[in-house]
């Protein structure tokens, strides 16, 4: 018994060395996070992932193979922590859904029979399938059968539907669509989409500086979601309710029905569904990435640094912004008289941004309080210039100096900083120009007690700049119209006050590089207006005058518009940290403009601190639009009347800064949301007759 029990004790312990050796010998070494990571994951092993269950997943993400937020079973707070775990930035980790951005299914028309086999490769091979489109979808469902977790079907109008609740973004429909229209993005990457020759985009879509979806949140006012329709446009547009108001919604010159009735108001909606926002009395939640940590400093609070930031702080970036003014807005706030948009919707909407977690530095001036090298050794790793164009352009002619003179911005600026908005103005008044702030200047004058006020313009009515709208109101409430007059002197009474306005009456020649006839002088056609004030609103431009005081001003490339020299597609400056946007970066243009250029900018930041290449989009559309997308003839429009704009009568308007312009009433939005073709690249809906005769689209 005593010799069995030494004969096993000596096995035990032979073996107890050969495993000691072997743990040595044989060892493998397993990463620690890997069991961290894991622990993470769902747990699911449903294969979503591409990987063979969840340990294999584990494996992928620590060696660099799949991102923290591969597991498309978990939630974001998982990814965030898989991405402490391995020590990336958290801002990778979003869920991803499905994207399908064609709606033409059965409305598609198609170009030939097929009687092949039943899938979407096999038809693409015969000369790209059937469809007329060239990227349209083709229908029969490859995607569909690829899909795991049944987030995708067929829709009633024939092309698939993707469910956002169910998809977990495995990718698996976007690698089984051979026309690749599907695409898998996460949060941040949609808003960072923009124009491409390839996609399927309304001509609307296309025109829209801003870029916004136009046809869906249409779709979805006429459904009803009117939740769905803010957070659609404010994918590419924060500042819906400003533009809702002050747009020339240049979209609708290209609006399909325009060609055989009239153009949807599409601006109108917008504004509807923004102040029924507003007025819900909630706001609708704005969704951000994950915290990155990287801070931008964006010089400038107008419609450019406002977008800028906005979308900046929504992929999890810190910007704070420097105003020189005491509130955000720039020429909305204080350019844009208050008739036209109301300092408390502006104030409404620019709080709901700043709600997201972006900090502000109020009256701090560029220049004055700090420089774009003050920034950089603050540690900002990125900086935006969006300060705007407020330097208003003199009309060089004499007099000019007289008491009684005054620019147009500096005007508008100064009624709208005054706490009762009134400044010391003429009897008889005068403004020089044709654009939207010459009109501003004229309609604000009458609402500040003008007896009679003038516009000047070199040109006709039809050459004016200004928005139609804008010029046929101020008509109404009494401005008087001197075409074809250039101001050649301001005329002195004698003790340094202006008495009067001389100018040359003019007649058209040739058109100009703006396409515009030419004004020429008629020889000794000199006349005088008999004004007592005189505005000049003849344009702006950026005052730079602080990049003097900047040491890396010889590296920074200014034009001769005193503009600040940029890549357009980028809007990245000569130095590489240093990015701009709106009327600094084009020169003077639409608010909607700027908001593009906001939105454009941030994408390139977002590059350039995350140490992506800066690269514009491929296949740009920038101020283009796709040829096979513009049509001459629209067949199956049957007229119907576009709502009218409701406005307050000139009696009840002119006395005061009340808003002019009134939001339709929710019957009238669905009406006209009822009048969208629902367009798309090539294929829209034509309308439909009910048995009454009536336009039931």
């Amino acid at each position: 018994m005593t010799i069995a029990i030494l004969v096993m004790l000596g096995i035990g312990a032979t073996c107890g060395i050969i495993l000691s050796v072997a743990s040595k010998v044989f060892y493998v070494y397993e990463d620690p996070r890997i069991g961290q990571v894991e622990y993470f994951l769902a747990g699911a092993n449903c294969g979503g992932c591409g990987f063979a269950g969840c340990s294999a997943a584990a494996v992928a993400i620590v060696e660099g193979k799949a991102k923290p937020g591969v597991c498309v079973a978990a939630d974001t707070e998982a990814a965030v922590n898989i991405a402490g775990v391995m020590g990336v930035e958290p801002g990778t980790a979003e869920p991803i859904k499905s994207l399908n951005p064609c709606s033409g299914g059965d409305r598609a028309e198609d170009k030939f029979i097929y009687n092949g086999a039943m899938t979407c490769a096999a038809m693409t091979a015969l000369y790209g399938g059937k469809r007329v489109c060239s990227i349209g979808c083709l229908g029969i469902g490859d995607c569909i059968r690829s899909c795991q977790f049944d987030a995708i079907h067929m829709g009633p109008q024939g092309f698939p539907v993707i469910d956002e609740f169910k998809c977990v973004g495995c990718g698996a429909c976007a690698a089984a669509c051979p026309k690749d229209l599907l695409s898998v993005k996460t949060m941040s990457q949609r808003l960072l989409v923009f124009n491409q020759e390839d996609h399927a985009l309304a001509p609307c879509q296309q025109t829209c500086p801003a870029e916004i979806d136009i046809p869906k949140y249409i779709r979805l006012i006429k459904e009803g979601d009117y939740e769905g329709a803010v957070n659609t446009i404010r994918e590419r547009n924060p500042l819906l309710l400003s533009c809702g108001r002050v747009c020339p919604h240049p979209c609708e010159n290209y609006c399909r029905r325009e060609i055989e009735d009239e153009a949807v108001s599409i601006n109108q909606l917008k504004r509807f569904v923004a102040d029924y926002e507003m007025n819900s009395g909630k706001r609708y939640p704005i969704a951000c990435a994950p915290d990155t940590g990287k801070r931008v400093a964006v010089i400038g609070g107008g419609p450019a640094g406002v977008s800028c930031a906005y979308f900046l702080r929504r992929l999890g970036h810190h910007p704070t912004i420097y105003e020189a003014m005491p509130k955000l807005g720039g020429i909305t706030r204080y350019g844009i008289p208050e008739y036209r948009l109301p300092d408390k919707v502006l104030d409404w909407e620019i709080e709901g941004i700043l709600n997201l977690g972006i900090d502000v530095h109020y009256n701090t001036s560029i220049g004055r309080d700090f420089t774009i090298q003050s920034l950089r050794d603050e540690g900002y790793e990125a900086i935006f210039m969006g300060i705007g164009a407020w330097k208003d352009y003199k009309l060089g002619i004499k007099g000019e100096d007289l008491k009684g003179v005054s620019q147009g911005i500096s005007f508008l600026s100064s009624v709208a900083s005054s706490p009762d908005k009134k400044v010391p103005i003429g009897k008889r008044a005068a403004v020089v120009g044709g654009g939207n702030s010459a009109i501003d200047c004229v309609r604000t004058l009458l609402r500040l007690g003008c007896e009679e006020v003038y516009i000047v313009y070199r040109r006709t009515r039809k050459e004016m700049p200004a928005n139609a709208v804008e010029i046929e109101a101020a008509e109404h409430e009494g401005v008087k119209f001197q075409f074809l007059a250039a101001p050649t002197q301001v005329i002195d009474d004698g003790q340094g006050n202006v008495k009067g306005l001389e100018y040359l009456q003019m007649e058209l020649g040739e058109p100009d590089a703006s396409g515009r006839r030419r004004p020429v002088p008629i020889e000794g056609s000199e006349t005088v207006l008999d004004v007592d004030m005189v505005i000049s609103a003849i344009s702006q431009q950026p005052d730079i005058g602080f990049m003097e005081g900047e040491p890396e001003k010889e590296n920074i490339a200014i034009t001769r518009w005193n503009t600040f020299d940029n890549d357009p597609e980028t809007l990245q400056c000569s130095v590489p940290y240093l990015f701009t946007g709106g009327d600094v970066a084009t020169g003077p243009s639409l608010v909607v403009d700027a908001i593009g250029g906001g939105r454009r900018a941030a994408r390139a930041i977002h590059q350039y601190i995350t140490g992506e290449e800066v690269k514009g989009t491929p296949k740009s559309l920038r101020k283009r639009h796709i040829p096979e997308s513009l049509f001459e003839t629209v067949p199956g429009v049957v007229k119907s009347p576009r709502t009218p704009m409701p406005e307050l009568p000139v009696a009840e308007r002119i006395d005061s800064m009340i808003e002019v312009d009134q939001v339709i009433t929710e019957a009238e939005a669905k009406h006209e949301s009822s009048r969208c073709l629902n367009c798309c690249r090539i294929c829209y809906n034509p309308d439909t007759i009910d048995q009454k005769g009536q336009n039931a689209a």
